[in-house]
């Protein structure tokens, strides 16, 4: 079986060595080979046949910027994947990543196991993992992928407490009732924050969306709502119950196809 080819540019060592130990246990993956800067990572992926780079954004040298540059600069790596990794969610330096052409963003700290899950993924809609059955999505893969279409920014901070919001409405849809009181403080507890923090991150999260027209037509076509309905923006509960009952329609939807 021909293993998805890994490369890895980071400056931390330590993690370089548990990404590669990690990912190397997997059967169809293979770290081919590392990087500890820019420029050598540059050098690393013109030498070595690479399907999924991890590139870090912070990097000696040159970072990661200067990299996904060179990578759209040469036709010979066109072909590869990149999935940025960064301690710091920047929205400028992670809008133009995403405009250089970064295929996904992982915020440090992170689970080896979802590493291993987007790449997965990626390799799956590029259609050219071989020898290895589609992946099965998770619920957290399906909300991730329901409040990146809406066009919330994985980098912002509300993000992540959103997507944590409707994972647990959806476990408990009491919480609507309970948003100040049970669903905040839970989510505060996790993500080691404030509830006032959590409350005003995903309020801007929410802002962002709303801010560009467009935006609001497609969120009209995902939750089934006329634009008039949404123009104007809803509260945080409000469109956490828009997200979760979407989801709960979805799933309904897809059981009935399977019987």
């Amino acid at each position: 079986m021909e293993k998805i080819k890994i490369a890895i540019a980071d400056d931390n060592r330590e993690l370089v060595g548990l990404m590669k130990d990690y990912l190397n246990l997997q059967p169809n993956m293979e770290v081919v080979n590392v990087a500890y800067n820019g420029k050598t990572c540059i050098e690393m992926l013109k030498s070595d046949k690479i399907d999924i780079l991890l590139l870090d954004i912070i990097m000696p040298y040159l970072d990661g910027i200067a990299v996904l540059d060179a990578i759209k600069e040469n036709d010979e790596l066109q072909g590869i994947d990149v999935i940025m990794l960064s301690a710091f969610g920047q929205e400028s330096i992670m809008s133009q990543a995403a405009d250089y052409g970064a295929s996904y963003f992982i915020m440090k700290p992170f689970e080896t196991d979802r590493l291993v899950v987007q790449i997965n993924h990626i390799m799956n809609k590029r259609g050219n993992k071989p020898d290895e059955p589609e992946v099965k999505p998770t619920k957290e893969d399906i909300i991730t992928n329901i409040v990146k279409d809406i066009g919330i920014p994985p980098h912002l901070k509300g993000y992540s407490y959103l997507k944590e919001a409707v994972s647990l409405v959806l476990e408990q849809p009491e919480f609507l009732n309970k948003i100040t009181k049970e669903l905040y403080p839970g989510i505060a507890t996790k993500f080691d924050t404030t509830s006032s923090r959590v409350e005003r991150s995903i309020r801007h999260a929410i802002e962002q969306a709303w801010t560009r027209h467009e935006s609001v037509d497609h969120i009209s076509e995902i939750f089934g709502y006329s634009v008039a309905h949404l123009e104007s923006k809803p509260t945080n509960s409000e469109f956490i119950a828009m997200v979760a009952d979407s989801l709960q329609v979805e799933n309904r939807e897809n059981r009935e196809k399977s019987h």
